[in-house]
């Protein structure tokens, strides 16, 4: 594992799993499907594309703060959009960039027109931590004369 790996490595490790809803649904339907998945965000797609994201920050700010009801609210309704999209040949460091760079915390991997899947900050986190480690015990094996021949 290295910073320089593509997403499509992480992908493979986490799985592609993509849990969407549509924008008509409403907000309470979206936020129990977060629920049951245990996820923080959902893709919004219409007639096979793409179309916003619905995350727990979105219920936050755009439900609770501004005293709506989850019930009669539709995700469309708040739903963010346009949504940043990467491709699974950027590396885990370029995501990394752009998830801290544009305060987003969840990214959909897509390939032309396809949705490959989702990766988290904590993806990220976890991906370039596990390679950080391994360069570690790398360069304690080559400092101990551990190295392999």
């Amino acid at each position: 594992m290295r910073v320089l790996d593509p997403v499509s490595c992480v992908l493979r490790k986490k799985g592609n799993d993509v849990w969407s809803i549509h924008p008509d649904a409403t907000v309470y339907d979206a936020m129990k499907l977060m629920a049951d998945k245990n996820v923080g965000s959902v893709l919004v797609i219409d007639n096979g594309q793409l179309v916003g994201s619905l995350s727990e920050r979105d219920y936050a700010r755009k439900i609770i703060l501004l005293g709506r009801t989850s019930k009669d609210t539709l995700v469309r309704e708040i739903m963010t959009e346009p949504l940043i999209t990467i491709r699974p040949d950027c590396s885990v460091d370029e995501a990394m960039r752009l998830i801290t760079t544009s305060r987003i915390r969840h990214l959909p991997v897509v390939l032309d027109g396809s949705i490959l899947g989702v990766i988290s900050i904590g993806d990220l986190v976890q991906w370039i931590s596990f390679a950080q480690d391994q360069t570690i015990e790398q360069l304690e094996h080559y400092i101990e004369g551990k190295y392999p021949c």
